[in-house]
């Protein structure tokens, strides 16, 4: 079994005082597909950032390919939650994903004709070359999504993290987005956080279950123990824009 490329050791975090994530601890091998799921608020988006050092860990460490993660960021992609850009701002297809051309160069540079080339491939392997002059606003959903994903990957990461990818995406938009992502795991290891459990239990490798602790599984079976280890209560169904779905008769501490 190859080392892990992502190791998180005994991490907590609190936001003012008040803790988010405690004794964490999670290996991510190369090519794996690892689902993040759990309730709202419980630590999910804290724990992408802190991987991706956005954010630093109260105590424990994070290691990403053997160093501290601000110095893994050229190999990372991310496509955030609730990406919005200014209707007002007019600003183009192409224009976004040449943002991701950027990241890790050290500071400001010109923009270069190997950029360039990038930001082609990026936008035709998302199928959306065709778009590149429109601006943003002019896109339906699933097309912008499309366009931040072709920005996380311009740089060719070897870690895509997605947060919530699907929120503001139709039934067959995901369903279409879901397959490219499984054929990108071939060379790509994914961490994709999701409420949408049911459909990345067909997709999956591996499934993280969040709720201030984290729960592990080297699987991509989603079990009813699973889910009440991360919720707490019995869970009926997760589902996409419900945090969980609790059987009648349920007690909470």
């Amino acid at each position: 079994m190859s080392n892990p490329i992502i190791e998180i050791r005994n991490v907590a975090f609190a936001y003012n005082g008040e803790t988010v994530l405690q004794d964490v601890n999670l290996d991510i091998r190369q090519g794996d597909f690892l689902a993040v799921i759990g309730p709202n608020g419980g630590g999910k988006t804290t724990l992408v950032k802190l991987m991706l050092g956005i954010l630093k860990p109260d105590s424990g460490t994070i290691r990403i390919f053997g160093a501290q993660s601000r110095k893994a960021v050229s190999r990372m992609g991310y496509v955030p939650q609730d990406i919005h850009v200014n209707r007002g701002f007019p600003i183009s297809v192409q224009d976004v994903v040449r943002m991701g051309a950027f990241k890790g160069g050290g500071g400001w540079r010109p923009f270069r004709k190997k950029d360039r080339s990038d930001v082609r491939r990026a936008l035709e392997r998302m199928e959306m070359w065709n778009y590149r002059s429109r601006r943003m606003d002019d896109l339906s959903g699933g097309q912008r999504q499309r366009v931040f994903l072709a920005r996380a990957l311009v740089s060719e990461p070897e870690i895509l993290f997605l947060d919530e990818p699907m929120s503001s995406v139709d039934t067959k938009g995901q369903t279409d987005f879901y397959d490219f992502l499984l054929e990108l795991n071939k060379t790509v290891t994914i961490v994709l956080v999701s409420h949408d459990a049911m459909v990345l239990s067909s997709h999956a490798k591996s499934v993280a279950c969040v709720n201030r602790q984290l729960f592990c599984h080297d699987t991509p079976e989603i079990t009813k123990d699973m889910l009440e280890m991360a919720y707490h209560c019995p869970v009926e169904l997760i589902g996409h824009g419900l945090p969980h779905r609790v059987l009648p008769e349920h007690t909470e501490d």
